[in-house]
């Protein structure tokens, strides 16, 4: 009777939309006025402690493992509990443990590699052909994914506003279409960093296979080791997500010791307008190590490591739609992913990618191009923004 009236208790605060939740005895209850929009069926119970523990980890886990099951939208169910702010999400009542995290570079090398390294296959499923596994920019709605993927990447690299013949470097490159389009559209010198070994693998056949030797190289290395290296540009996309709290200086510390002076650099990344954050179960099964730093937290960083804000484009709608697109292609392919792996891992990506969704569809994260310079604002930088448009 008390497990019950704590879920009565714990589920009545969660959600801003009614919902129907079927209980493991055969009991249901609707919390929230009006029809119910989505269904939740508890298969048996989860225990308490496990909820008081972190509940974002232990209803995670168990819809992972069916003992949650829900009939509707995922997305819109997670959405309304992000919006709700007595949720668990928001409620440190419920977040009393999270994983342990460390970022050497060991760890971080682990980190990546358990996150990237499932396979090229698994990723080619769901993701368009230029393997771009960040924010797209969707410049109509009628572009498809693997277009709006293509102009989020020359909308980089115009910002930079690049001199033909000059050096550009991408700290966590992934599968290199943006250090290579550098390469091929705007005749940058490029040299891309990444951990994933995957990753290196697939950018050295594509230097190769597209006769891009000696204007373009990949390095399977830590971006904190590159030395007295010195480049007119920098990009880094989805990057600083994965360096932690602890190491957010130093990733912009390291920006800055990598550009020349009057260099830009154009970084991309998910933040929290809100203040920094993590989340219990994405790190412990999706992106272990990972933080999502805060916005203020972000420029006091940039300001401390010597460079200056040019411009700052926050791009959350186009994230929401990109994450969305993922999921669908995700789900039409279900059935090969199980194969690869089996029916858990399924249903804890389907879940990772409709809670990203909904945590940009409820401005939770969002994501921010920070285009910065050493030296003063701006300088070697045309007086509007009108560069960053022209084709």
């Amino acid at each position: 009777m008390l497990e019950k009236q704590f879920y009565k208790s714990f589920l009545k605060r969660t959600f801003n939309i009614p919902v129907r939740v079927n209980y493991w005895d055969g009991s249901s209850a609707v919390y929230g006025t009006g029809d119910p929009q989505v269904t939740i069926t508890f298969n048996k119970a989860i225990p308490v402690k496990a909820i008081l523990k972190n509940a974002s980890i232990a209803l995670g886990e168990a819809y992972m493992d069916g003992t949650i099951t829900v009939e509707g939208s995922l997305q819109q169910l997670i959405t309304s509990a992000y919006e709700n702010a007595d949720s668990f999400f928001h409620n440190k009542k419920f977040i009393h443990f999270l994983p342990k995290q460390g970022h050497n570079e060991k760890e971080s090398m682990e980190d990546v590699q358990n996150h990237y390294d499932i396979g090229n296959d698994f990723y080619r499923l769901w993701l368009d052909l230029t393997l771009t596994y960040s924010c797209a920019y969707f410049e109509s709605d009628q572009d498809t994914l693997e277009q709006a993927q293509m102009n989020k990447v020359r909308h980089i690299i115009r910002k930079l506003h690049p001199q033909r013949g000059k050096t550009l470097l991408d700290i966590g490159c992934g599968w290199g279409t943006l250090m290579l389009t550098a390469a091929k559209e705007f005749d940058l010198k490029v040299v891309g960093v990444t951990l994933s070994k995957e990753q290196y693998n697939l950018v050295n056949q594509r230097i190769k296979d597209e006769g891009l030797e000696g204007v373009a190289e990949v390095r399977l290395q830590d971006y904190r080791e590159l030395g007295d290296a010195k480049f007119d540009y920098i990009t880094s996309v989805g990057m600083f997500e994965h360096v932690g709290k602890e190491n957010l200086g130093i990733y912009f510390e390291n920006v800055a010791k990598y550009l020349k002076n009057d260099g830009v650099a154009l970084i991309h990344g998910i933040t929290r307008q809100q203040g920094g954050a993590n989340n219990g179960w994405l790190n412990k099964w999706i992106f272990p190590g990972g933080y999502v730093p805060g916005l203020v937290e972000n420029i006091d960083h940039i300001i401390n490591s010597g460079l200056q804000i040019d411009d700052m484009e926050p791009l959350r709608r186009h994230y929401q739609r990109t994450t969305e697109i993922w999921d669908v292609n995700f789900n039409k392919h279900r059935a090969e992913v199980q194969e690869m792996f089996d029916e858990r891992f399924v249903r804890m990506w389907d879940l990772y990618l409709q809670a990203c969704s909904a945590s940009f569809e409820s401005g939770n994260i969002d994501v921010i191009q920070y285009l910065l310079t050493k030296g003063a604002s701006g300088r070697v930088l045309p007086m509007t923004r009108d560069y960053m448009y022209e084709k």
